[in-house]
């Protein structure tokens, strides 16, 4: 599933003052809660990108006609203002009319458990090319691979938990998430919307525990629930990313992170705002992966390892690509760039 290009640049990302209580912002309340951990570049790539300081404020008005922002420098028009109302989601930044949100059509999470690989995932290279075997992660095994954001055309940022929150997020709901989103009724976008929300509402599999979060806020609550606070964040980062499969060798280095056979990852999901798909299971080992590629292009990859797969949907993507029962060998796969795991350190 991909969405078109959104510049939604929200200026959200300073302290909210909503009837007299104040909320930090996304990066202080991380700081507040993991003081010891540093964030990820999956992460910072969705926060807003502006300047701001802990002294400048937003004050968000929460009325009839939907949420409204202004950023502290005087006027809400001088400023980036974000509109949730009948119309669907605005976003105007000062610079004219605001735009609304437009979905482009893409397919299913192949790193979800229980659903079946369709023909078109059988044939999308990029993700058929991320599964592979536990017993090949070591130096020097060569894989054919291709990184992209698995959202490339979704740029959408982060909203405050606060803003995330007023906005629903649920299968009876749709119409009205629809229209905030000006979105046609019934059209391929609807369908990757409609598809998103019921993946998010879904029972996760035996031992599994599962929750989209729609903020950065509610990502650290969950982890920190399923964890600790004494937690690493890690994403996979490359220097180019490829516009075609192309063979990398495992360098000298790879490494286990975390302790414990636990971890929680977060995939992110294609949507309007940042929504991530975060999932716990007791069953998973992480790696840190060096990768060297024929281009000379180096990737720091993140590797997870699920060793229990018993409960998996026996067509799921990964058992088609490895020729491989559920339950039989364990199945890693490299995670895209736009996706987070997290261990206990």
């Amino acid at each position: 599933m991909e969405f078109s290009h959104l510049s939604i640049f929200i200026a959200l990302s300073l302290a909210l003052v909503v009837a007299t209580n104040a909320v930090l912002p996304p990066e202080l309340y991380w700081k507040s809660k993991l003081p010891t951990t540093q964030m990820p570049k999956a992460i910072t790539d969705l926060l807003n990108p502006t300047d701001w300081t802990e002294e400048k404020s937003t004050s968000v008005a929460v009325g009839k006609g939907g949420v409204h922002v202004n950023n502290g420098k005087g006027k809400p028009s001088g400023g980036t203002a974000v509109n949730v109302g009948k119309g669907g989601v605005n976003v105007n930044t000062g610079k004219g009319r605001g735009k609304p949100v437009r979905v482009a059509v893409g397919k299913r999470s192949p790193f979800d458990y229980i659903y079946a690989a369709t023909e078109t995932q059988l044939h999308d290279e990029p993700n058929v090319a991320l599964f592979f075997l536990e017993k090949n992660l070591h130096y020097g095994t060569k894989l054919n691979l291709q990184f992209t954001k698995t959202t490339s055309n979704n740029e959408a940022k982060f909203l405050t938990k606060q803003v995330a929150d007023s906005i629903p997020f649920s299968s009876n709901k749709v119409e009205s998430i629809l229209n905030r989103f000006s979105i046609k009724k019934g059209s391929e976008e609807a369908e990757i919307v409609k598809n998103t929300i019921n993946e998010c509402e879904e029972n996760g599999i035996k031992g599994e525990e599962k929750l989209c979060v729609k903020s950065l806020e509610s990502m650290v609550d969950f982890t920190t629930s399923k964890l600790g606070n004494d937690v690493e964040a890690v994403s996979t980062e490359v220097k180019n990313e490829s516009s075609e499969l192309q063979q990398y060798v495992i360098a000298k280095g790879v490494k286990r992170l975390g302790e414990k056979n636990k971890a929680v990852v977060c995939h992110k999901e294609n949507y309007p705002y940042a929504v991530f798909y975060c999932h716990k299971t007791d069953t998973t080992k992480v790696y840190s992966v060096p990768l060297e590629g024929v281009d000379g292009n180096r990737v720091k990859a993140v590797a997870v390892c699920h060793t229990d797969t018993s409960q998996w949907n026996p067509k799921h993507l990964a058992f088609q690509v490895l020729n491989v029962q559920p339950g039989t060998v364990p199945v890693c796969h490299f995670l895209p760039q736009d996706h987070v795991v997290w261990v206990s350190k």
